[in-house]
């Protein structure tokens, strides 16, 4: 048996290994408690056990696997505190650390991309990696920089250093057609949420993510249009090659660690930078940071948030599409017959099956609680009651939900915004969200 057979079987047997009998229970029951149909759920000790399993597997599994994970784990504030609480800890965990590769591996790829005399560029490399990514693990450096700094000064800085799993395209292919297996724990989330679609999505941009010097032609743009901006930090590109990426270290908080132990003063200042990230970039750099896990950002010393991984983007040269904000206002301002007329012309709705307008904006305005007053505080308990509104087929929102399409152009945006939620109620933050739309989404008028 040759490597690369012997490789994928080694991987279909580990996703094999996945406890889904248990996992799938566990998703019944975390699906019934979200919708109000249970009383009771799997036992804690099993929910413990099964998460730990899970994402240890995805993990290891790294490409795909740990993606499809990382993207899942920004969910987890959707969900009952008792469902959610044994999955905190491994979701956490998936979201910053992987198994990592062999040294010599490491090595191996350094001397593929940068040339045999790769040590030469490094005043020093730290052979234990510091991060570890989806597709690819960080270590930390110093660059030997000759261009870099005043004159006299060290001619050198220090570098994050992101190298490509081997075999990472084959194996994100392979996770992804596994992992459609997976899809009932977005479901129990999020019913109108098609995995499929997501699945398809990832895969579309796996040539993308799988090409570093498109990353960083992505994050130069990013660090352009952010260039001493007083809330974003963009760090510069060192250095590129297809496998391997050299970027200026970022050091600070990881907002991980910001999540779990941080003061109200942070959490409310890292929700507003995120919302500030998520929605001026679409207008100042032409593109969407499309990967809002927690492991991707940081904040620093002096209270910026630090932006450190630009694989996953969208290119929206035109910025967000107008008839997101208009749509927005339109709600806001309970103009029910012209947010279906618009919902209709995007293909939200049929243009021919009659429906409640009332309904709709009954449907809609609970979701635009956030930016119906000057401030809001994005909430555990929020997010679970909009899951519960929206999932339960007791409540109006779950029938309306069934006639809603999501047309393909608005898929990317949809999962970033709801990753973006979802990160801003695990920080539970206040900001002055609204302002913050008013400011940067095309459409989006003031609200009397």
């Amino acid at each position: 048996m040759t490597d690369i057979p012997r490789r994928a079987v080694s991987r279909t047997a580990k996703l094999a290994a996945l406890p889904l009998g248990f996992a799938g229970r566990t998703v019944l029951g975390m699906g019934k408690r979200v919708t109000g149909l249970a009383s009771d759920v799997i036992s804690a000790e099993i929910q413990q056990r099964t998460a730990e399993q899970l994402f240890s597997v995805l993990g290891q599994l790294k490409g795909g696997a740990m993606k499809f994970g990382q993207a899942m784990s920004v969910f987890e504030a959707a969900l009952p505190e008792e469902i959610a609480a044994p999955y905190r800890q491994a979701l956490t965990k998936l979201q910053e650390a992987a198994p990592p590769l062999p040294v010599a591996s490491v090595h191996k790829v350094l001397t593929e991309q940068l040339g045999p005399d790769w040590r030469d560029r490094f005043v020093s490399f730290d052979d234990t990696p510091s991060a570890a990514a989806s597709i690819g693990q960080v270590h930390r450096a110093v660059w030997r920089d000759p261009g870099y700094g005043p004159a006299g000064a060290p001619q050198h800085r220090d570098v994050a250093v992101k190298i490509q799993y081997p075999g990472a395209g084959d194996a994100l292919l392979s996770d992804l057609k596994q992992l459609s297996r997976l899809g009932g724990m977005l479901r129990a989330i999020q019913p109108g949420l098609d995995v499929k679609p997501l699945l398809a999505e990832l895969r579309e941009r796996i040539t993308e993510e799988l090409d570093y010097e498109l990353e960083a032609e992505s994050q130069r743009a990013f660090a352009a249009a952010y260039a001493d901006d007083p809330d974003i930090y963009i760090p510069a590109v060192v250095a590129a090659a297809p496998r391997v990426l050299v970027t200026e270290w970022v050091e600070g908080t990881p907002l991980a660690d910001i999540i779990r132990e941080g003061t109200e003063e942070q959490r409310d200042e890292a929700g507003r930078l995120m919302a500030e990230l998520h929605l001026s970039a679409p207008m100042r750099a032409g593109l969407l940071h499309a990967d809002p896990h927690p492991g991707n950002f940081r904040l620093l010393p002096d209270g910026r948030l630090g932006v450190i991984d630009f694989g996953a983007v969208a290119r929206m040269p035109e910025g967000t599409p107008e008839p997101i904000g208009r749509l927005a206002g339109l709600a806001l301002r309970g103009e029910a017959d012209a947010v279906v007329e618009g919902l209709r012309s995007e293909g939200f709705l049929s243009q021919t099956e009659p429906i409640d307008a009332q309904a709709v904006l009954d449907y809609l305005r609970p979701m635009l609680e956030p930016v119906a007053a000057e401030e809001f505080r994005f909430t555990r308990a929020w997010l679970r009651a909009e899951a519960a509104r929206l999932a339960s087929p007791r409540s109006p929102a779950y029938q309306l939900g069934r006639q809603l399409n999501l047309p393909p152009s608005y898929l990317l945006i949809h999962r970033v915004t709801l990753g973006s939620i979802g990160v801003l109620c695990q920080l539970e933050a206040k900001a002055p969200y609204r302002s913050i739309l008013e400011r940067w989404l095309p459409g989006f008028a003031p609200v009397a």
